[in-house]
């Protein structure tokens, strides 16, 4: 399993999302107030993850800890 701060997270504040995973990486789906978000990761040689969490209506990428980085911004909700 992946991104599992981020499921842990969505799990605590009982927001429904869909998990998948595809070679090796995972992705999440879910909505909050009526926008849909999402969180791609990367295959591991190119480690990073694309998510509009930020900007409902913009991806963008995030590298390094980009779980960490993803996360923080779905605590300021």
């Amino acid at each position: 399993m992946r991104l599992t701060k981020i499921q842990a997270y969505l799990t605590q504040r009982n927001w429904p999302y869909r998990y998948w995973e595809e070679n090796g990486c995972g992705s999440i789906d879910f909505v909050y107030r009526g926008l849909s978000y999402h969180i791609w990761e990367y295959p591991p040689e190119e480690p990073g993850a694309q998510s509009n969490v930020r900007n409902a209506g913009r991806p963008e990428d995030f590298s390094g800890d980009y779980e960490g980085q993803i996360l923080a911004l779905l605590q300021t909700w």
